[in-house]
């Protein structure tokens, strides 16, 4: 019997959390259509405060770095879509209940392959890392950021996810933006 119990939660694609429901599959065409019927709180769109950056010359490297790769990794070359994912890692920072460094927020849960923070850390794409000409223009967004650049068009958002999906956790929070394919939230 707990034999069939460990075979039976291996092939689970996604883990029991207590608590959370399992949402019925969607096509992206219902996801997008569900996430249009969500409508975006202006309102709840708080400015973000600049970004005081603590650290000396090589922690600031690795934190351009991790910036630059979450931009990129998430978003592609898309420059607004960029500087959206480095407010939103810039954000949790400061936030309760995420790591205190910007490197480790963007690989928060990374050895896991479900309930990271970031896709690209846990489905694989990280190891595929691709030679791009959008490293250089990600790298500078995110220095920028780092000097205390905010992208205004998300406010405080700690959360996004593409419009072609809906994540478990979409109706707890706020919708505050849109960026693109990406909707970006602040908690209730």
């Amino acid at each position: 019997m707990a034999a069939v119990a460990i075979v039976a939660s291996l092939l689970e694609k996604e883990p029991a959390t207590p608590g959370r429901q399992r949402s019925p599959a969607m096509t992206m065409a219902q996801a997008r259509a569900s996430n249009a019927g969500v409508p975006i709180a202006a309102g709840a769109r708080v400015s973000a405060a600049p970004f005081r950056f603590r650290g000396g010359p090589a922690e600031r490297a690795q934190a351009v770095d991790c910036l630059a790769t979450a931009a990129l990794y998430e978003v592609g070359d898309d420059p607004r879509g960029q500087r959206a994912v480095i407010q939103v890692v810039l954000n949790r920072v400061g936030a309760p209940g995420f790591p205190r460094t910007i490197c480790g927020v963007v690989y928060q849960g990374f050895e896991r392959t479900t309930g990271c923070q970031f896709s690209f850390t846990c489905d694989g794409s990280i190891r595929r890392r691709t030679r791009h000409v959008g490293w250089s223009a990600a790298r500078r967004r995110a220095r920028a950021a780092l000097a205390g650049r905010v992208f205004a068009g998300v406010g405080r958002a700690t959360h996004y996810h593409a419009d072609w999906m809906v994540p478990y956790w979409r109706d707890t929070m706020t919708k505050v933006a849109k960026v693109d394919t990406h909707l970006f939230y602040v908690r209730r």
